[in-house]
């Protein structure tokens, strides 16, 4: 297990910011090209944005991706985000500046937007649409409530595809692995009717074959594979210099044994290092189906762009739709009270649990962009959101049922009707002095409706309560002022607010003060510094604090094995996040990021159910009513810190050839895996590296690489289950193969 002292972080991150700020003897002049981003939904250099922005694009981006990885490989690669899924590929959880929620269910509301060519997805299934033939990745970081809207109290994360174009392009990767990888994607797209039609066709094939054992089956290979495919299809018409309509639509289809490979008792009693039962390529179920998981949806987009003189206006429609289904032996192996002594330590009662969701999503954007040449500039809008959510949870019909029983134990209808308006100016107060003003007010409305059997034995039965609704508006507001120092450096201060709208859960149930949770709102500010320096070195660096009030909080586990929502009175955090890009020569590039959390709940009395089973060690103080109380203690899953660096390095050839080395690495400080803390379930100091190393033709256009993720094979706890026994689940196995590539135009 890697490890080193606590002053590791502080020391390694101020080691890599002097490294970046030295100043050779001979300076390499141009090497660094301008970043832009659309984090305010224009086009601006990174440099100039008064926001804390990281953007992943080109070989960083697909270096993350080469081994098969979902959208979890985002985890730790900038300062301040995390990842983590108990439901494997169809469920990602992401936590920005310590901010997220670990709830599982399919109608959890996350404070981290992902927005997809920039319509938001709400729901976790969304989420998860694979990543293929993407121009960029924005990580937005703080509530981005003026522009955005709701359930943006930590920040956005956004995916910009490639857009057709007039030329002809394109490009196929195919990468073969160990445990039965195999993935290919590709691209193609150019004009079609000549400056007026244009199209772009993207498709994707990612395989992987089963390869842990299961003992108690004595089936080898059963549980790790995957089939996913998806494809998009794009269509670009301009008719005139002044409007432009883009049609996107884009499928995904994905089957396997891919939920979360739930191990039990892996951590003994006291301690949080991997134990004996422990075997990455085994498990022992008598449930779950060999952890079964299957996603396929579809989606359209039709954005249109009208230019004028000194404006823009823009409508963007969607509708998504997708059907997730998902099945795991959440005990994590064999109970030994049920007739069968065999399994891994004290597993006191089976839980096998399956749910069937269908999903559908209706969003419109109307917004108006100002062109003007003064000082003022501004947007204008306004946006309409509505899902549905039908829900059935699933379970085994009795607790020794045949692994392929299951039967209905409840189901829920959950629609979501939202709608906001919006406004964000921009004036220039002087040459150097820039104010940012923005509000947005939202309204969010929600109704559930709940039907549960009386008894596992009588479905026809089902009793229907009255329908649950909640709501709330709220209005967001910004201002920044941003200061350029001079042509290469700024300063800036931020202030804004977000708005995190009432929760419904999927487990609704006769108590929903249970199942329900109040709004959220948000206070942050934020101070930054950017600069280029030496025309070698480029330094975004901020510093934050912020107030949440009505925090939601979702409780996992404990003795009534549920999923409760409640609400903190107060959670605070306050950090720091530093990305350096270090352009040392035309060949070598290293980058890196630092990112310093510190949250707490703050909540006198707040309490929640410790750890169900019983094994574990419990260290925060229990009430009378043997609760944990976890006033003070740390958000859950928000890493005390994080690093990541990256080293590109290029040896060009006679030929003009070149070979290439491009290594990534990522580390994260200790972090809680419930509301309480736990010896057990508190994490240690963990790594990741990844590594390419090829050929590249730069006149042809192909390129050749050995690849490794996980390179060290690290096996990382990444979540826990602790309402039965001592369960974690872990981190990918190392990957390894070779990669091809061929790019045209």
């Amino acid at each position: 297990m890697f490890r080193y002292d606590s002053t590791a972080p502080t020391t390694l991150s101020l080691f890599m910011l002097a490294c970046a700020l030295e100043s050779p003897n001979a300076v390499a002049q141009g090497l660094m090209e301008e970043v832009v981003v659309t984090a305010q939904k224009r086009e601006e250099s990174i440099q100039d944005v008064s926001l804390s922005v990281a953007r992943l694009a080109g070989e960083s981006l697909d270096s993350k991706f080469t081994g098969g990885d979902t959208v979890l490989a985002l985890a730790g690669a900038v300062p301040g985000l995390y990842a983590e899924s108990s439901g494997g590929r169809t469920a990602p959880r992401f936590y920005m500046r310590g901010l997220g929620n670990p709830d599982f269910n399919p109608a959890a509301s996350q404070p981290v937007s992902v927005v997809m060519d920039e319509v938001p997805m709400e729901k976790s299934t969304f989420k998860s649409f694979p990543v293929f033939d993407v121009q960029s990745i924005e990580v937005i970081r703080g509530p981005q409530g003026t522009l955005y809207g709701r359930n943006t109290t930590a920040g956005i994360i956004k995916f910009d595809s490639n857009k057709p174009t007039d030329d002809l392009e394109g490009y196929v990767r195919t990468s073969v692995g160990n445990l039965g990888t195999f993935n290919f994607e590709g691209a193609m797209g150019g004009s079609l009717i000549d400056n007026v039609l244009s199209g772009r066709i993207s498709v994707l094939s990612q395989n992987r074959s089963n390869w842990i054992d299961n003992t108690f089956t004595g089936k080898r290979d059963a549980i790790g594979g995957f089939d996913e495919r998806a494809g998009r299809a794009q269509l670009l018409w301009t008719p005139t210099d002044r409007f432009s309509a883009l049609l996107l639509h884009q499928r995904r289809d994905l089957g396997g044994n891919t939920s979360s490979a739930f191990r039990a008792n892996i951590l003994s009693t006291g301690s949080n290092d991997l134990n004996g039962h422990f075997d990455r390529d085994k498990v022992n179920y008598d449930g779950g189906d060999n952890q079964r998981a299957e996603a396929d949806g579809s989606g359209t987009n039709l954005t249109l762009t009208w230019d004028r003189d000194g404006y823009t206006l823009t409508s963007i429609t969607s509708h998504q739709e997708a059907t997730r289904f998902s099945r795991s032996d959440v005990d994590g192996g064999v109970c030994n009270f049920c007739g069968d002594p065999s399994g891994p330590g004290n597993i006191p009662f089976p839980v096998d649990t399956a749910s069937d969701s269908d999903l559908e999503q209706l969003s419109q954007e109307l917004r108006f962009t100002s062109l003007l040449d003064g000082p003022l500039n501004y947007q204008a809008g306004f946006f309409y959101f509505e899902d549905e959510l039908n829900f059935v949870d699933l379970n085994s019909a009795e607790p020794a049922a045949p692994t392929d029983s299951i039967g209905v134990r409840s189901s829920t209808f959950i629609e979501n009707t939202t709608w906001a308006v919006f406004a964000q100016a921009d004036y220039d107060l002087t040459d150097a002095l820039v104010l940012t003003a923005g509000i947005r007010y939202t309204d969010d409305e929600k109704t559930a409706r709940y039907a549960a059997p009386p008894s596992s034995s009588h479905f026809d039965l089902a009793r229907s309560l009255a329908p649950v609704k909640l709501g709330d508006n709220d209005t967001s507001l910004e201002a920044s002022l941003a200061y350029q120092i001079s042509d290469a450096s700024q300063v800036y201060g931020r202030i804004a607010s977000g708005f995190r709208a009432p929760t419904i859960q999927t487990t609704l149930n006769a108590d929903p003060d249970l199942t329900t949770a109040d709004s959220e709102t948000i206070l942050s500010y934020e101070l930054g510094y950017k600069a280029e320096l030496a025309d070698k070195v480029r330094l975004n660096s901020a510093v934050f604090y912020y107030v949440v009030d009505d925090l939601q909080l979702t409780a996992v586990g404990g003795e009534s094995n549920s999923v409760r929502l409640l609400n903190a009175e107060e959670g605070v955090g306050y950090g720091i996040e530093l990305d350096v890009s270090y352009f040392a020569t035309e060949s070598l590039l290293i980058s890196g990021g630092f990112g310093y959390n510190k949250t707490e709940y703050r909540d006198d009395g707040l309490a929640t159910e410790p750890c169900g089973s019983g094994m574990c060690t419990v260290l925060d103080p229990i009430d009378a009513n043997g609760n944990a109380v976890i006033d003070g203690n740390p958000f859950l899953h928000a890493p005390k810190w994080n690093l990541n660096f990256e080293v590109s390095y290029t040896h060009p050839l006679a030929n003009g050839d070149e070979l290439f080395v491009y290594t990534d690495w990522k580390v994260k400080g200790e972090t809680n895996d419930f509301l309480y803390e736990s010896t057990e379930y508190i994490t240690d100091t963990q790594f990741e590296g990844g590594l390419r190393l090829g050929y590249r033709g730069l006149g042809a256009g192909y390129e050749i690489a050995l690849f490794s993720r996980n390179i060290t094979d690290e096996a990382n706890v990444t979540g826990g289950i602790d309402f039965n026994n001592l369960t974690a689940y872990v981190n990918e196995p190392r990957i390894w193969g070779l990669e091809a590539s061929y790019r045209f135009q």
